[in-house]
């Protein structure tokens, strides 16, 4: 049986980087992250290690919403709130 440390150790070195994945993959690793953390069944440096690798997919997540969000502002700006109108109907 694997430890969960082993394991940690395994997946840290097959890590992709944050700013390549999409929103549901950021989302979807972050999420377990959390999880590990919360059990606490890690030591301390993997815990610090992850918490940082936390960090960078909680900031790509942001990253992607702030760019969605400001797309939905421009394209309602352009369209004079048209873009709003058309999905109601």
């Amino acid at each position: 049986m694997v430890s969960s440390t082993e394991a940690t150790n395994e997946a840290s070195r097959n890590l992709i980087d944050p700013q390549t994945m999409s929103y549901e993959q950021a989302k979807d690793e972050l999420r377990q992250v959390v999880q590990t953390l919360e059990s606490g069944s890690i030591p301390l440096e993997e815990t610090l290690e992850l918490w940082q690798r936390g960090e960078s997919l909680a900031t790509r997540c942001r990253s992607i919403l702030e760019a969605a969000s400001a797309k939905i502002e421009e394209m309602t700006a352009q369209g004079g709130g048209q873009v709003a109108a058309e999905r109601a109907e």
